[in-house]
C-alpha cells in the first residue's frame, strides 16, 4: 500500500521511482508471470470487502509476502485494493463506482499488479466491476412542449428526447410508458446505438375550443430490480385555427342611464368570446348601422367594449336608444348584439310659471274672490318629478284656486284696507313631488288703490291757544292739524271755522284759519280786560267724493299783560281841592291817618300792588304799610311838629316793566279830637302775622279787601268831618275836602276778589250830637276771620316793619 504526501518542486516521488523501474522489466519480460488472475466485485461494494487472496492464487506462503515486499499496484496508480501482508487477502480499500470509473463501457475492469521484491518478481491481475441498478433514468428536460395544430390530421407522429440512464444493460432504460389520454398512444423506435426513444402517436383529431392544451406524463423504466423510473412532463399546446365567430354574451344589453350622467360615465360594457385563440380570438367592438345622433352621444371602446356618453342626454327630448353592436375577430369574423338605452327622468327642471294675467291695482273695496292674477304651472319632468304642488304665504288676504288643467287663479279672500296694507308682495311657490325636490317662486305685487272710507282726524279733540293780549294783528297763534290716512286726493284736507254756537261771538272778526295747514291767526289786538277767552269749533274736510268730515274744540285763552297802571281810589285826585286829613296830636304810634286805596285793571301779579312813601313834609313821623296802604304814625307827635304835612305815596305794581301812579296826602294835626277807635291786639296781631307770611293770593286779596274797606270806612269819617267844618266857614273852609258825587266807575270795583275793594266788607258811621262835640262811632267790618300765619312776632316790631318810611 502506497502512501501519499506533499512534494516539494524539484523532489522525485518513490512511486515515480518504481514507474521507471517496472518500465525496464516490463521491457525485459522475465519476471513477469504470463498467467493472469480475474476479480470481481460489485460496485458500491463496502470498503474493507474481500476480494480475494493472493497466496493461494499464486502458491507462495504468507511468510513472502513481508519478506519479499508484496505490493499492489493498479494502472492508474489508484489505491482502490489493499493486500494484508498477514493474510494475503484482497480487500477493497474503497467504494467503487463503475459509471466513474468506465463510464458506459462494458465489461469494466480494472488492470492491476502483484509486485514481488528480493528478487522481484510481478503477477498480473484484473478486477472487474459490476454494476448495479443504482441509477434512476432521468430526461434531460423535465418539461417537454409540443405545440400541435388543431388541423394536425390523426396518425401523425413526434419524435420524443429519450431519458438517460448511467447504469448499463439491463439496468440501463428498457422502456417508455404514457399516460392514458384520447389522442395520443406511445411508439417505441430503436436508434442506431442500440437504444430506444420514445414517439407520441396522434389517434383523433385535437380541438382548440375544447381542450387547447394536453399534458401528458411520460415515463421511462429500466431493467434493474426493483426497476427505477423517471418521468416527464409533455405540455402539448393545441394550436388554434379562425374556425369559430365571436359571440355576445346577450342578445340584447338593456340599460337603464339616468339622464343627468356626466360626460364619460360608462353606461354598459359588452363582452364577446371568441373561442379561438391568438389574432382569430383578438376581438374589436363597434357600433353598426347606428344613426348620427347615436355617434355624437355614445362611443365604444373597440378593446374593452365599453359604452360610454360623450353628450349629455334630455330625457325631455329623447326617452330611449337602440343601438346595433359588432365584434370582429383577427379573423375578419363577427357576431352581433343590440343594445337599448333607456334614458331615466331625474327630477332636473324646476316648475315653471307664466303669468296670463295680473290685475295691480285693485280697490280697497273689492268685493271677495275678486280675480287678481290668472297664471299656468308647467314642468318638463315625467311622473312625480312632474307632479306640482302650488301655493302662497298664509298670512294674505289671498286664496289659490285651481282651474283648467295646471291654471290657477288668485282670488281675494278677505275684505282689503288700504290704510293697514296699501301693497302685498304675493310669492307663488310651485314645489315638484321629485326627489330631491325643486321649487320655484315668483313674486308679483299687488297694489290696493284708495277709496275714501276715513274720515280726517284731528290730532287732538281739543287744542288750547294762548295769546298774550294786546298782540299785532295776523298774528300766528297756534295750529290745527288733522290727518286723514286715505290716499291722494282722499287725503287732501281742507281747514275751516264752524259757525259759532253763540252768535253773539264775533268769530269772523277775531280769528281766520289757513284752509291748507290750518293755521290759526288772530285778526285784531286782544284786550284781556275786555275778552279774556272764547271758543270755538275748526272743522277738517278731505277732498273724496263725497268728502268726510270731522270737528276738534279750540278754546284760546288771552293771556293779560302789564298795560293798566295803578288806579288810585282814595284819596281821588282829579277834584279842585285836595282832601285833608285830621291827625290829633295826642295819637300814639301806629295809629291810623289813613289808607291809600288803590286798584289795577290787570290780573295776577301784574295787579299786585304795593305802596310806597317817597315823599314827607316831616321825614320819619309817618309810614305806609306796603301791602295795604295804611299809613300810620310811625313816632310820637310833639309840639315841634308842624300843624300841616304833605306826604307823596307811591302805588306800582308787579309787573314786568312795572307801571305805577302816585297820591298826594294833606295831613292836618288838630287839638282836642277824640281818640280814635284803634284796633284791638287781636286784630294787629293778625295783621303783623300777614305781613310776616308769604304774600299768596288769598292773602293778597284780603289785605286788599281790607284796604278797600279801610278806606271807605275813613273816607265817610272825612266827608262827614268835612262838611261840619264846612258849614262853620272861615278858617275851616281852607281845609274842606270835596267828596266824588255819583258812583264811582263800575269797571274799578274788582267782582273777582282780586281787587282792592270787596262789597262783602260794610261800615256804618253815625253822628251824635250832643254839648257841640262831633263824635264818631266805629264799627266793626263784616268780614270772615282767618286764623294768623306764620309765628306771631312782638306788636310794636309787626308794626314798624309794615311801614315803608322815607
Amino acid at each position: 500500500m502506497f502512501g501519499q504526501g506533499a512534494m516539494e518542486p524539484g523532489e522525485v516521488s518513490p512511486q515515480q521511482i518504481r514507474q521507471v523501474l517496472l518500465f525496464f522489466v516490463f521491457l525485459g519480460g522475465s519476471l513477469v508471470c504470463s498467467e493472469t488472475w480475474h476479480y470481481s466485485v460489485a460496485e458500491e461494494t463496502e470498503i474493507g470487502s474481500f476480494i480475494g487472496n493472493v497466496v493461494k492464487d499464486i502458491g507462495l506462503g504468507v511468510e513472502d509476502l513481508a519478506a519479499r515486499g508484496a505490493t499492489v499496484i493498479f494502472d492508474d496508480y489508484k489505491p482502490y485494493l489493499l493486500l494484508d501482508q498477514q493474510t494475503g487477502n484482497l480487500l477493497l480499500n474503497e467504494q467503487l463506482d463503475r459509471e466513474a470509473l468506465c463510464d458506459f463501457t462494458e465489461p469494466c475492469i480494472l488492470h492491476f499488479q502483484v509486485l514481488f521484491e528480493n528478487p522481484l518478481q510481478f503477477f498480473r491481475a484484473e478486477l472487474w466491476v459490476k454494476d448495479i441498478n443504482d441509477h434512476t433514468p432521468t430526461f434531460l428536460d423535465k418539461h417537454i412542449l409540443l405545440k400541435i395544430s388543431e388541423s394536425t390530421a390523426p396518425g401523425t407522429s413526434f419524435q420524443m428526447d429519450s431519458a438517460q440512464d448511467l447504469d448499463i444493460g439491463k439496468n440501463g432504460v428498457q422502456n417508455y410508458t404514457l399516460s392514458p389520454n384520447p389522442h395520443f398512444h406511445l411508439k417505441l423506435q430503436d436508434s442506431d446505438e442500440g437504444r430506444k426513444y420514445p414517439e407520441l402517436l396522434l389517434d383523433q383529431s385535437l380541438d382548440r375550443e375544447k381542450e387547447p392544451e394536453l399534458k401528458l406524463t411520460l415515463t421511462a423504466l429500466d431493467g434493474g430490480s426493483p426497476p427505477r423510473s423517471g418521468t416527464a412532463l409533455v405540455r402539448v399546446l393545441v394550436l388554434d385555427i379562425n374556425d369559430n365567430a365571436p359571440e355576445f354574451e346577450r342578445p340584447l344589453y338593456e340599460v337603464l342611464v339616468p339622464e343627468n350622467s356626466p360626460l364619460n360615465s360608462l353606461v354598459v360594457k359588452v363582452s364577446a368570446t371568441d373561442i379561438d385563440a391568438g389574432i382569430n380570438g383578438e376581438l374589436s367592438y363597434s357600433f353598426s348601422h347606428v344613426s348620427r345622433d347615436i355617434r355624437k352621444t355614445f362611443e365604444i371602446h373597440p378593446i374593452s367594449g365599453e359604452v360610454r356618453l360623450k353628450a349629455l342626454l334630455d330625457f325631455e327630448l329623447i326617452q330611449s336608444y337602440t343601438i346595433n353592436i359588432q365584434a370582429i375577430d383577427g379573423g375578419s369574423l363577427s357576431g352581433k348584439s343590440s343594445m337599448l338605452v333607456h334614458v331615466v327622468d331625474v327630477n332636473d327642471n324646476p316648475p315653471e310659471i307664466v303669468i296670463t294675467s295680473l290685475a295691480s291695482p285693485i280697490p280697497e273695496n273689492s268685493s271677495p274672490e275678486m280675480v287678481v292674477a290668472v297664471f299656468s304651472l308647467r314642468d318638463q319632468d315625467s311622473g312625480d318629478n312632474g307632479r306640482m304642488v302650488c301655493s302662497i304665504q298664509e298670512d294674505l288676504p289671498f286664496l289659490l284656486k285651481p282651474t283648467f288643467k295646471n291654471f290657477y287663479t288668485l282670488v281675494t279672500e278677505s275684505p282689503l284696507d288700504r290704510e293697514s296694507k296699501a301693497k302685498y308682495n304675493i310669492t307663488i311657490t310651485v314645489t315638484d313631488m321629485g326627489t330631491p325636490r325643486l321649487k320655484t317662486q315668483h313674486n308679483i305685487t299687488v297694489l290696493v288703490s284708495d277709496v275714501n272710507d276715513n274720515a280726517p282726524a284731528f290730532t287732538q279733540a281739543s287744542y288750547t291757544l294762548r295769546v298774550r293780549e294786546n298782540n299785532s294783528p295776523a298774528l300766528h297763534i297756534g295750529t290745527v292739524s288733522a290727518t286723514d290716512t286715505d290716499a291722494g286726493a282722499n287725503a287732501q284736507v281742507t281747514y275751516s271755522l264752524l259757525p259759532p254756537a253763540d252768535p253773539h261771538v264775533p268769530l269772523a272778526s277775531l280769528v281766520s284759519i289757513n284752509a291748507d295747514n290750518g293755521h290759526l291767526f288772530a285778526l285784531r289786538s286782544l284786550d284781556y280786560e275786555a275778552l279774556r277767552a272764547f271758543e270755538f269749533r275748526v272743522g277738517a274736510a278731505d277732498r273724496g267724493s263725497p268728502p268726510l268730515s270731522s270737528q276738534a274744540l279750540v278754546r284760546v285763552l288771552v293771556e293779560d299783560d302789564n298795560d293798566n297802571a295803578p288806579f288810585v281810589l282814595y284819596p281821588l285826585q282829579n277834584t279842585s281841592a285836595p282832601c285833608t286829613e285830621l291827625l290829633p296830636r295826642a295819637a300814639e304810634p301806629g295809629y291810623l291817618v289813613t289808607k291809600v286805596v288803590a286798584v289795577d285793571g290787570d290780573a295776577g301779579q301784574n295787579a299786585w300792588l304795593s305802596y310806597q312813601l317817597l315823599k314827607a313834609t316831616e321825614p320819619g313821623l309817618f309810614g305806609v304799610w306796603a301791602h295795604n296802604g295804611e299809613v300810620r304814625t310811625a313816632r310820637p307827635l310833639s309840639e315841634r311838629d308842624a300843624a300841616r304835612h304833605r306826604l307823596l305815596v307811591l302805588v306800582k305794581d308787579n309787573g314786568e316793566p312795572p307801571l305805577s301812579a302816585s297820591v298826594t296826602l294833606h295831613v292836618l294835626l288838630v287839638d282836642g279830637f277824640s281818640q280814635p277807635h284803634l284796633p284791638p291786639p287781636e286784630a294787629e296781631a293778625e295783621a303783623e302775622a300777614a305781613a310776616a307770611a308769604p304774600a299768596d293770593p288769598l292773602t293778597v286779596y284780603l289785605v286788599v279787601a281790607l284796604a278797600s274797606v279801610s278806606s271807605l270806612f275813613l273816607f265817610s269819617v272825612l266827608v262827614f268831618v268835612a262838611v261840619r267844618l264846612c258849614g262853620r266857614g272861615g278858617a275851616a273852609r281852607a281845609g274842606r275836602c270835596s267828596v266824588p258825587e255819583g258812583p264811582f266807575p263800575g269797571h274799578l270795583v274788582d267782582v273777582s276778589g282780586t281787587g282792592t275793594l270787596s262789597h262783602s266788607y260794610q261800615y256804618q258811621v253815625r253822628l251824635t250830637e250832643g254839648t257841640g262835640t262831633s263824635e264818631l262811632k266805629f264799627l266793626k267790618p263784616v268780614i270772615p276771620k282767618f286764623p294768623p300765619q306764620g309765628t306771631e312776632r312782638e306788636e310794636s316790631h309787626t308794626f314798624l316793619n309794615g311801614f315803608d318810611l322815607n
